[in-house]
C-alpha cells in the first residue's frame, strides 16, 4: 500500500527540490512562504545540502546565479514583492542559458498589500518579468501533490532548456494541508541521474577557458543572441504546454482557471452539472507557454453550435485578481464567442456561490 503523508503546499514544494536533487537554497523571509526557508534550513543541513538565509531577495537570487553557473542544482523563493526584487537576477540568468527554480507563493498587491493568497503575478511570470525578451517558464500547482510533482518537473525543465523556471502558487495553497505521495526510493535516485553539463564553468580541466555572459557588446552579437534564445522559446512552446480539461464534449459554458480558482472552479462545474448546466473547464498547468490550441479549438466548438442555442454559448475566466489571464484566454478565442470574467483582487478568495451565480446569468 502507498503511504500517504499528510503535509503543507510549502513544505511539499521543499520535499519535491530535495527528491529532484536541489543541492543548494538560497531565500529571504516574508509571508506566506515561509515555511519554505523554515524547512530547508533544517532538511538540507541534515542531507550535507547547502541552505543560506540571504542578507536580501537580491543576494538570493543572485547566489542561485552562482551555484548555477557551476552546475548546480540551485533554488529560491520569496512571495510577491519579494519577487520583484529578484527580476534582476532572473533576467540575467535567462541571457546566460542558466537552469534555476523560482518559487513565488503570491499574496495580496500591489506593494505591499497584504498577506493573503492571491493570483496578481501572471503578468509579472508570464510576460517575462525581468528586462530583455526574456521569458520564464511558468509551471501553476493547485493542490499539495502537484505542489511536490511540479517541483520535481520544474527542475528537469530548467535544465533542459537551459533557462529559469518559476513554479507560481500563492499563500492558500502554501498554508493548505493535504496528503501527498511521495516518489519512491528508485523514483528519486533515477531523478538524480543527469547527463553531465559540458557548459559549466569548473575549470579548464585540459580545454580552452569557457565563459558565461549577458553582456555582448560587439555589433550585432546581442540580437543574434536574442534570435538564438527565441528558437528554444519556440521549442518549449512546442513541446511544454500542459493543461487539464474535464467535460468540455457538451459544455456551452467554459471556465478558464488556474491554481487554487481552477480548484474552486471545478467544485463549480460539478454543482453547476447537478443542476443541468452544461459547464465544462480547462486548466492550464504550465501558464507559460499558454494552451493557446485547446482554448482556440473550445471556441470553434463553442461557435458552432451557437445557432441551436437561445443563448451565446461563452468562456468564463476565473481569477483572483483582475483579470490577467483573461487576456491570454481572449487573444487564444479569438472573438470567436463570448469571453467573461469574474474576479476577486488584492487577496479575495474566489466562491463557488459567485461563480455560479455568473454561470446562471450567462
Amino acid at each position: 500500500m502507498t503511504k500517504k503523508v499528510l503535509m503543507k503546499g510549502n513544505e511539499a514544494i521543499c520535499e519535491g527540490a530535495i527528491a529532484a536533487g536541489c543541492q543548494a537554497y538560497y531565500g529571504y523571509p516574508i509571508t506566506p512562504q515561509n515555511e519554505i526557508p523554515a524547512y530547508m534550513a533544517k532538511k538540507m543541513v541534515e542531507l550535507g545540502r547547502v541552505f543560506l538565509q540571504a542578507e536580501s531577495e537580491l543576494a538570493a537570487i543572485n547566489m542561485v546565479f552562482g551555484s548555477a553557473v557551476a552546475g548546480v542544482r540551485a533554488m529560491t523563493s520569496s512571495s510577491s514583492p519579494g519577487i520583484s526584487l529578484k527580476q534582476e537576477g532572473i533576467s540575467y540568468l535567462v541571457g546566460c542559458e542558466l537552469p534555476a527554480v523560482i518559487v513565488n507563493v503570491q499574496r495580496g498587491g500591489p506593494g505591499l498589500g497584504n498577506i493573503s493568497g492571491s493570483q496578481g503575478d501572471y503578468f509579472q511570470a508570464t510576460k517575462g518579468g525581468g528586462h530583455g525578451d526574456c521569458r520564464t517558464i511558468v509551471l501553476a500547482p493547485n493542490s499539495v501533490q502537484e505542489m511536490y510533482d511540479l517541483t520535481i518537473l520544474a527542475f528537469d525543465l530548467a535544465e533542459k532548456y537551459r533557462n529559469p523556471v518559476t513554479i507560481l502558487t500563492d499563500g492558500v495553497l502554501g498554508q493548505m494541508l493535504e496528503p501527498i505521495i511521495f516518489l519512491s526510493e528508485e523514483r528519486r535516485a533515477k531523478s538524480e541521474e543527469r547527463e553531465v553539463k559540458e557548459w559549466v564553468l569548473n575549470g579548464c580541466k585540459g580545454r580552452e577557458p569557457r565563459k558565461i555572459r549577458s553582456l555582448l557588446m560587439a555589433e550585432g552579437a546581442l540580437e543574434e543572441h536574442n534570435w538564438k534564445l527565441n528558437e528554444k522559446y519556440n521549442k518549449i512552446k512546442k513541446n511544454e504546454v500542459r493543461y487539464e480539461t474535464h467535460n468540455l464534449e457538451d459544455a456551452e459554458v467554459v471556465l478558464v482557471a488556474f491554481g487554487i480558482a481552477a480548484r474552486v472552479g471545478k467544485g463549480v462545474m460539478n454543482t453547476a452539472r447537478e443542476e443541468g448546466y452544461k459547464v465544462g473547464l480547462i486548466r492550464p498547468i504550465i501558464l507559460w507557454p499558454f494552451p493557446e490550441k485547446i482554448i482556440s479549438d473550445t471556441a470553434n466548438r463553442l461557435r458552432s453550435i451557437a445557432s441551436s442555442l437561445r443563448r451565446s454559448p461563452a468562456f468564463l475566466v476565473v481569477e483572483m485578481n483582475l483579470g490577467q489571464m483573461l487576456e491570454d484566454v481572449k487573444l487564444a478565442v479569438n472573438g470567436k464567442v463570448p469571453v467573461e470574467f469574474y474576479g476577486r483582487p488584492g487577496g479575495g478568495l474566489v466562491t463557488q456561490e459567485e461563480i455560479f451565480e455568473r454561470i446562471k446569468n450567462i
